[in-house]
């Protein structure tokens, strides 16, 4: 990174996760000119509800950049303090809402980076919903905020393939990478005067990506075999799918996360475990679903062939 600023952008970043470190990386590296962060406050998280920064916060830190963690983003003295930081353009990834006197306040607007090709999968879990409603493709957009949620003129688009195998995880941290260099992108497009406003279709027929809930999570073992195969990966590693096992007479909670398919006809009614030496395979609509990742309740994740070393699972054993 060279020593002298490029001045003529003056940056807010608003992010939390760390989908949005790659992007405030970048832009970095690229030698933009960053006044301030804005990210989450600090929350007690994990058994010991030890007080946790956001990962935004901690990379910001590290850099010596100046961070502010609003709880009200109406709040009168963090406006002044946003204010006081004289930005003329604030770029967010993955953080929350934002009110109008927020999003309007800099000359050249306010961007989000969007982990989707935009206007499909607006909302909160669009990384998720691609993979659960089994598509091909996906990508990323920016775009300027307006008053709804990801409805914005769109800036810059750039499409991803989604792979057979791809978990959430694995596509998440693809789309980081590309996000940010759209993010960099973009800025500089807005620096040049080159940037180009284009408004989202409305008329297309749109998939949402609504917030993941418990009840989201929770497998249908009378849904099609790609139906459920595509459900658990779209929600790995996180928060992952569950489904209650029953066994020896008790029904506990078990995640899983990774597995595969086997195309075959049988007559075993839909949830019916079938246990070999070093496999675990569940009868469903069009064949079996083997499980190779899962999590018992009290457990750490583990691979089927330790989750059998430790389980002893009687004939009549099923997942519901």
């Amino acid at each position: 990174m060279s020593t002298s600023k490029n001045n003529s952008l003056r940056i807010v970043f608003m992010g939390t996760p760390e989908f949005a470190v790659e992007s405030l990386k970048n832009i970095l590296e690229a030698d933009y000119n960053v006044v301030g962060v804005i990210t989450a406050p600090d929350r007690p998280a994990g058994r010991g509800r030890k007080v946790q920064e956001s990962a935004v916060k901690q990379f910001a830190v590290k850099h010596h950049l100046k961070v502010l963690q609003p709880t009200n983003l109406k709040d009168e003295s963090f406006l002044k303090e946003l204010k006081g930081l004289n930005a003329n353009l604030q770029i967010v990834v993955a953080f929350r809402m934002l009110p109008k006197v927020v999003w309007q306040m800099p000359e050249h607007g306010t961007f989000n980076l969007h982990a989707s090709l935009l206007p499909q999968y607006r909302g909160a879990a669009p990384i998720n919903w691609a993979i659960i409603n089994g598509e091909k493709e996906t990508g990323v957009s920016t775009f300027f905020i307006d008053e709804k949620i990801d409805t914005g003129s769109i800036v810059l688009q750039k499409t991803e393939k989604i792979l057979p195998n791809d978990s959430a995880g694995s596509l998440h941290d693809r789309l980081m990478a590309i996000g940010a260099d759209l993010v960099v992108e973009t800025c500089k497009k807005i620096e040049t005067g080159t940037v180009t406003r284009l408004p989202q279709n409305e008329s297309l027929e749109l998939k949402s990506a609504p917030k993941i809930h418990k009840d989201t999570c929770r497998i249908d073992w009378n849904a099609s075999m790609e139906n459920i195969y595509n459900h658990i990966r779209g929600l790995s590693p996180y928060p992952g799918a569950w489904t209650k096992l029953v066994n020896d007479g008790k029904a506990d909670q078990m995640k899983i996360f990774k597995t595969e398919m086997e195309q075959t006809e049988h007559d075993h009614n839909f949830g019916k475990l079938l246990v070999a030496k070093k496999s675990l395979k569940v009868a469903v609509k069009d064949g079996y679903i083997s499980l190779l990742e899962l999590q018992l309740p009290g457990k750490r994740k583990m691979q089927v062939n330790e989750v059998l070393n430790g389980l002893n699972l009687e004939k009549e054993a099923y997942l519901r």
